[in-house]
């Protein structure tokens, strides 16, 4: 059974997750960290449960996801794993930080994209990959089917949905990848986004107010 670990990080409130299973080997999904005392955390956390991080994955490459690639670079030799349509909204962060106040350690580039299906392994479990672009170009959600969870980065929010008024958002693209990919996910399935508390799939079709 893989344990899902969330840590709220940086002036946005990112959740960075930290996904593990019985082996000890973890994946870091969108790690967010910015302050020392942020990243002291994180690395409390991971050595305090003697895990083992095997893969770096990034949802999409806003600049509140990707802040502590950088970190978990440096300290664990892992590169970062996108799909590749995400590349110009990373590449982008560097020209944009300064003028949000926000020191940006720039992040590496991956040597391994990910692509719109298929699944990413660690230890004894296995996510799903879930192409999901709307809230930026290339977006991807992570489920898993045997724990019947999704990583949803900034698609699906608790009676909300992700903004698509940056560059390569699209309201109507979003929509239509919450109906057709989201929610033919069982209704008990827990969701866990990019900001704010978890929710689900059922409740989100009963009571989100853009999907009602």
């Amino acid at each position: 059974m893989i344990q899902i670990k969330s840590l709220a990080f940086n002036p946005y409130q990112e959740n960075t997750y930290i996904l593990s299973d019985e082996t000890s080997e973890c994946v870091i999904i969108d790690p967010g960290m910015y302050t020392g005392d942020e990243q002291n955390e994180f690395l409390k956390f991971i050595s305090d449960n003697k895990l083992k991080p095997v893969l770096l994955l990034n949802t999409h490459c806003h600049i509140d996801h990707v802040l502590g690639n950088k970190f978990v670079f440096d300290t664990y030799g892992l590169l970062p794993q996108f799909h590749k349509g995400e590349e110009i909204v990373l590449n982008s962060v560097v020209s944009y930080a300064p003028q949000m106040g926000i020191r940006y350690e720039v992040s590496p580039l991956p040597e391994v994209f990910l692509p719109e299906s298929g699944t990413v392994k660690f230890g004894e479990s296995e996510l799903e990959l879930i192409f999901s672009p709307g809230h930026s170009p290339a977006h991807l959600c992570f489920y898993s089917v045997k724990d019947c969870f999704l990583i949803g980065g900034d698609v699906l929010f608790y009676r909300s949905i992700g903004r698509t008024d940056l560059p390569g958002g699209n309201h109507d693209l979003l929509i239509t990848n919450i109906r057709e990919k989201l929610f033919v996910l069982p209704d008990d399935c827990r969701v866990y986004p990019g900001h704010g508390p978890s929710t689900s799939i059922g409740f989100e079709k009963q009571y989100n107010p853009f999907l009602s």
